[in-house]
């Protein structure tokens, strides 16, 4: 074939790839409802990425390609609003919301019906699209001017880089960092020793002013789309139906929405939200409630500053009021000291509370937090504890500033700020605390799994000299641990069973487990599968490292940095001397297709007591038949394994319809997975 012609074809298969990956996109993204797993999308993806890089005039800003970042920005240019973005009229109370709705009768009469819409805590964009691509995204601004954010938000994953219709449209809605997201960004940047964030919201303003893309990618922000500014050729009369048209060319909205006929629906939907705020997976603060028809909506109008057709009821704030009793402080495995406030419990959001981390000594002077004041906490993003402002009228006369700890409280070393960090860090590689926390993390369920080594017992371990790094745990004989407090022969037999068992983990679980700075689970599976063992892992490069799918140059470096120590070499030997597997066990994206199991491209939840099973060997068993284990049940999933007492995921598989089996149908399927896989291997 000439080359123009082989540019023809490559030309026609990227057109083609880049429909059905938008397809599977928007399936998965928007409407929830996947058609294909996520090794299917993977391959077909990787497929593009190659033909871009043999054919890089094919490349286009649209490519599915084009979220995953890496673009640096100088700055972020003005964005002017031809459509000026209002803000809402806010109301407090029952009485307030009743008033909204005589004024709005006053002007439109007594039928008017109401959409109500759950109010997301995050940033406001606005979204310009040209005959259905993605030209230019910004901020909110002052409402007539923002920011173009558009190569950020091209990294969120929800946002259509391509309508499902050829048509222009401006929009708005809300970019907002999920809670999950948001828990994990805070804990990965509090062991870093960075500042941690306030609240989702402010994560995901953070976020989307970010100059280097890749970081913004990294954060895993969400949308919901909820207005249209400039219709074009969209024909929804009504702003339910508009959300449901919004849906149908591609964009996310919330499914959370419910069109009232009269104020006291408006108020049932409030006060069920209310409720239900701390059960969504986002954070809200309050619901907007808009005159349904456009019609009316143009009668209405506007004030100067907003519409006179919507308003948002802002939920009272979850917060309530304790005493700081004690600060304690405790020591991570990098080193990182952490300040965790110790309070008179008090319930707040639907749990009773007596702790919240302090995050950092920083903090603490920032909010200028003494012992036995009175303080308002709250739950960051609804799940995380956290101390707002102290009460100062409340303050004790001779109370006085407080002191932070100047040495470790465990080894008595000299704390150090290093460069650009705000934690205080014990910097001492033998400190028993960081050494007792590398253990506890290695025995870890996500990492070496091994069942009867708690904190307890690894402490005891430790401080009897019976073992100083990971490899001695290998070394372990049952005498030792009969010299253990409250560890009797069964019980010591059981924790070297455990052990024996962790030496067959696959590679990931391994580098995982060592503890390497910003390698989580999901990195050290990418890296393992990649290198395949863990001596090439050693050996790997920066450059090697970095041109991973979502591997940075944190994460490259702080791997390079951990084999460049002559220690961690010593270690590896001691590991293999001792019998531990250092290679990676786990399915690949490309073996997948050539495996015959009821689990291959499924999607499970495990819910109950497993009899006949672990529940850690039971995911890692279907997974390496090439099926996925979540821990949460959703639209996604095809099949939920009930074991015994089996609760509310089991009531929520029923009602969504969703395929149950009890835990003899998993072992019969598992079985039967086996058996083909032993006959395709004798053939």
């Amino acid at each position: 074939m000439s080359q123009p012609l082989a540019q023809e074809a490559a030309a026609h298969r990227v057109a083609e790839l880049r429909k059905i990956l938008d397809r599977y996109a928007y399936e998965y993204y928007v409407k929830d409802q996947p058609s294909v797993e996520d090794y299917i999308y993977d391959k077909l993806y990787t497929e593009l990425v190659q033909l871009e890089e043999q054919y890089p005039e094919l490349i286009t800003d649209h490519s599915p390609t084009q979220r995953v970042g890496g673009k640096v920005l100088a700055g972020f240019e003005k964005a002017v609003h031809d459509i000026p973005l209002y803000s809402l009229n806010d109301v407090f109370s029952k009485e307030e919301l009743f008033q909204f709705d005589q004024r709005v009768k006053k002007i439109a009469g007594d039928t008017v019906s109401y959409c109500c819409e759950l109010k997301i805590d995050g940033l406001s964009i606005s979204l310009r699209y040209e005959n259905g691509l993605f030209v230019r995204g910004a901020t909110r601004g002052d409402g007539s001017v923002g920011e173009n954010i558009t190569e950020n938000l091209k990294t969120v994953n929800s946002i259509p880089l391509r309508l499902n219709e050829d048509i222009s449209v401006e929009v708005r809605g809300e970019c907002y960092m999920p809670k999950a997201s948001f828990v994990k960004l805070n804990k990965d940047r509090e062991e870093a020793g960075l500042d941690v964030f306030a609240n989702p919201r402010n994560a995901a303003a953070g976020s989307l002013r970010q100059l280097d893309t890749k970081i913004t990618a990294s954060r895993k922000l969400d949308t919901f789309l909820y207005t249209v500014a400039d219709f074009g050729p969209m024909t929804a009369k009504t702003q339910f139906d508009a959300l449901n048209e919004l849906s149908e060319i591609g964009f996310r909205t919330n499914p959370e929405k419910r069109l009232c006929q009269t104020i006291d629906e408006v108020w049932e939907f409030i006060e069920e939200y209310h409720e239900k705020r701390t059960e969504l997976p986002y954070e809200i603060d309050g619901i907007v409630i808009k005159v349904n028809e456009f019609a009316t909506q143009d009668e209405l109008g506007f004030t100067v500053k907003a519409p006179r057709w919507a308003a948002a009821y802002k939920f009272p704030p979850e917060e309530a009021q304790t005493v700081i009793e004690d600060i304690e402080w405790t020591i991570g495995r990098t080193g990182v000291i952490t300040p965790t406030a110790v309070m008179t419990p008090v319930r707040v959001a639907g749990t009773t509370v007596s702790r919240a981390s302090l995050h950092n000594a920083d903090y603490i002077r920032m909010k200028d937090i003494r012992l036995n004041d009175t303080v308002i906490i709250y739950k960051a993003g609804d799940i995380i504890p956290e101390v707002a402002q102290v009460i100062l009228e409340k303050r004790q006369k001779d109370s006085e500033p407080y002191q932070m700890p100047t040495h470790c409280p465990i080894c008595e070393s000299e704390l150090v700020h290093l460069d650009e960090e705000v934690a205080l860090r014990c910097i001492n590689p033998k400190c028993p605390a960081q050494m007792k926390e590398g253990l506890n993390h290695f025995v870890s369920r996500n990492a070496m799994n091994i069942d009867g080594l708690g904190p307890r017992v690894l402490a005891q371990m430790y401080d009897n000299h019976l073992v100083g790094d990971v490899a001695d745990l290998y070394k372990l004989t049952q005498e030792q641990l009969l010299t253990l407090d409250k560890i009797k022969e069964k019980s010591a037999a059981n924790i070297l069973s455990a052990i024996a068992a962790s030496k067959d983990n696959s590679l990931e679980r391994l580098v995982f487990g060592l503890g390497i700075r910003h390698v989580g689970a999901k990195a050290a599976k990418i890296l393992a599968e990649h290198f395949g063992d863990l001596n090439h892992l050693s050996q790997a490069k920066f450059a090697d490292i970095v041109a991973l799918d979502t591997m940075g140059d944190i994460i490259a470096d702080s791997v390079v940095t951990y084999f460049e120590n002559d220690e961690v070499h010593q270690l590896m030997a001691e590991l293999e001397a001792a019998g531990v597997n250092l290679t990676y066990k786990g399915v690949r994206v490309a073996d997948i297709a050539e495996i015959e199991s009821p689990f291959k491209n499924k999607t499970i939840v495990l819910t109950g007591k497993l009899t006949q099973f672990n529940r850690e060997e039971a995911k890692q068993t279907i997974e390496s038949l090439g099926g996925k284990v979540t821990g949460s049940v959703s639209k996604k999933t095809d099949i939920v394994v009930a074991g015994e007492e089996a609760g509310s995921k089991l009531t929520k598989a029923q009602s969504l319809g969703i395929t149950v089996w009890d835990e003899q149908q998993m072992a019969d399927a598992l079985k039967e997975s086996h058996n083909k896989d032993q006959t395709t291997e004798e053939y």
